[in-house]
């Protein structure tokens, strides 16, 4: 499994991705402000990953406090979840692990918790997170790889893979469990400007597996499609609205479009946590715009001529109706998704499959109306 980050006693070790393909490098973060640099950077990315995270932030930052007491110690543990929860605004994954955090701790520290059994409780809850991820990815890949063709290409756009996750991978984790089901598929890995995730860590990772992939420019997907070299796309989300609408990567709308011109199912790929039901749809969700550099610059060098200007936006968002479903590890959805996603959420409720508590097997899958697939 690709050590996407680590707990150790010195502080949280990440698998540098700035660094890849070229080098295969780590960075140990042995302080909260390192772990919300670590994330700001890029070093570590990918919502699900995010969330971890700053929950180990979280954890780090309660590990090294110099209060006396819980109570001493509350203010700063607010200062430590805001510090994290700057970082990036897009991935909700982001805010639903500090505000886990957030709740364990104020439920320990109502109870009388001493210092150091909130320090222990937290670092568990991370831990939890952690494993959990590792979990969802594998149900979401069971899940996933019935709607992957038995032979054919699949499209992908940025990286949501282990490398975005805990491990496994969220649509490369769909991916993998089509091909461990002995589906034979070639892997279409669109570059991703202006941060080449697709190009630097998709098709890093689906050649450390030995899938077959291939890197195309973000402007050829259209091209393959009307070839028929392509059957279905996968993506991931860093932010799924209440009525279905997709935040993730920006190119990701232009793929969309593509596919259903094409006739090409598009699916998402994302765990519970990136749901986020307060919002109500995609034109509600922030847009996380990067440094102009990213775009001016490639491998240190300018590409654009001085004083041009710049738009770098991270993320785009995809209407829901041109989504097939989204795959979670609580089950796959389809449209009208403000109902479906209203159900899964009630029964999970009802059946007590919430955050910490394990994940929902298939037979919480098939209690599900129709609509739910």
């Amino acid at each position: 499994m690709i050590p996407t980050l680590t707990w150790t006693p010195e502080g949280v070790r990440f698998l540098d991705q700035t660094k890849l393909p070229l080098e295969e490098s780590y960075v140990l973060a042995t302080t909260y402000e390192q772990v919300a640099d670590v994330i700001v950077t890029m070093v570590v990315r990918g919502a699900p990953a995010i969330g971890v995270s700053a929950a180990y932030g979280v954890a780090l930052g309660a590990k090294q406090t110099k209060a006396k007491t819980a109570e001493q110690f509350a203010p700063e543990f607010e200062r430590i979840c805001a510090r994290l929860a700057a970082t990036r605004p897009t991935a909700v994954n982001l805010f639903w692990a500090i505000d886990r955090m957030k709740a364990l701790f104020a439920g320990l520290l109502a109870a009388g918790a001493s210092l150091g059994q909130i320090q222990e409780k937290l670092l568990a809850e991370a831990n939890a997170m952690y494993e959990e991820d590792i979990a969802a990815c594998k149900a979401m890949g069971a899940f996933g790889a019935e709607f992957m063709p038995d032979d054919g290409g699949v499209l992908t756009h940025c990286n949501a893979g282990a490398l975005a996750s805990c491990g496994y991978g969220m649509a490369l984790g769909v991916i993998r469990a089509a091909v461990e089901r002995g589906k034979k598929i070639m892997v279409y890995a669109d570059e991703t400007r202006p941060f080449l995730q697709g190009s630097r860590l998709t098709a890093w990772e689906l050649m450390a597996d030995h899938i077959p992939t291939t890197v195309i420019c973000d402007n050829m997907a259209a091209s393959l499609m009307r070839q028929g070299r392509i059957q279905a796309v996968v993506v991931g989300a860093d932010r799924i609205a209440a009525n279905g609408d997709t935040a993730n990567k920006i190119g990701t709308y232009n793929v969309a479009i593509l596919a259903r011109e094409h006739g090409i199912p598009f699916y998402v790929a994302a765990p519970w946590s990136s749901i986020d039901l307060a919002t109500s749809t995609g034109d509600q969700i922030p847009i996380e715009e990067r440094p102009a550099k990213e775009v001016t610059h490639h491998a240190g060098k300018q590409v654009t001529p001085d004083g041009v200007g710049i738009f770098n936006p991270a993320f785009d968002v995809t209407p829901a109706k041109y989504i097939a479903a989204i795959i979670t590890e609580r089950g796959v959805l389809r449209a009208p998704y403000a109902e479906s996603l209203e159900v899964m959420d009630v029964r999970s409720r009802r059946l007590g499959f919430l955050e910490g508590q394990g994940d929902v097997g298939p037979e919480f899958f098939e209690r599900l109306p129709e609509k739910v697939i």
